[in-house]
């Protein structure tokens, strides 16, 4: 069992953390040309960078929306991408991973915030599915990976606070280890290829959209004669 939680965190990691990075650089990549062949396309070459730089700001600081619909569950999903982002990138334990494994290295929490965090994020990931199954409109928009992915995220919180702040006998303690950091990396893998790789994307996905959405030139006209309204008065 000690084998298989080396190999874990050693090659595996290794391969894991590569798929992760070369997929959301493909999907980013992607994005963005499709982006600029639009906006090479348009005949409105003039876009509002200001406007796209306010909204990016919104979407990634939501103060003024978390309060005006789902108050409770909106303030429970902010704090559970803090300590889902925080944790697994500045917890000691992982960083010596990252040194160990890609010779990386910054700064850590304190180890009570890492566990204050970890704590607060399985407690608001439960709160946020219970939100989503008491919900009929959450549960209309919902998809079966949506109520998959909350309990694969918390799982390597649940079995890495365990492993870090209980007595647990060698077996036992190799077990979850290795629980932890195979769930974690099948996060990893999954990661690109699911909804959650915004998490990339949503810096760019304002000024992406701004990009997009540049009609070609003469589109206008094609689409008045589509609808017979051609000719017709604005």
């Amino acid at each position: 069992m000690q084998e298989l939680l080396d190999f874990a965190r050693g090659p595996l990691f290794r391969l894991t953390i590569a798929l992760m990075v070369l997929g959301l650089l493909r999907v980013l990549i992607l994005d963005i040309w499709g982006a600029i062949t639009a906006y090479r396309r348009a005949g409105d070459r003039q876009l509002a960078w200001g406007d796209a730089l306010r909204k990016t700001i919104a979407w990634l600081f939501p103060v003024k929306r978390v309060f005006t619909k789902r108050p409770i569950y909106s303030l429970c999903s902010i704090l559970f991408h803090i300590g889902l982002i925080l944790v697994p990138v500045f917890f000691l334990g992982h960083v010596q991973l990252w040194k160990s494994s890609i010779g990386l290295s910054w700064w850590t929490l304190p180890e009570f915030w890492a566990d204050l965090l970890t704590v607060t994020t399985v407690v608001f990931g439960l709160t946020l599915i219970l939100g989503r199954v008491g919900s009929a409109q959450a549960r209309y928009l919902s998809r079966k990976q949506d109520y998959l992915w909350i309990p694969l995220l918390i799982l390597p919180f649940i079995t890495g606070y365990i492993c870090t702040n209980m007595v647990l006998s060698p077996n036992w303690y190799v077990i979850l280890m290795l629980i932890h950091v195979v769930s974690a990396e099948v996060i990893f893998v999954f990661l690109p290829f699911t909804k959650i790789a915004h998490c990339v994307l949503m810096p760019l996905s304002q000024f992406i959209l701004a990009l997009a959405w540049k009609f070609p030139a003469r589109v206008d006209d094609k689409i008045c004669t589509t609808l017979n309204k051609k000719g017709a008065p604005v």
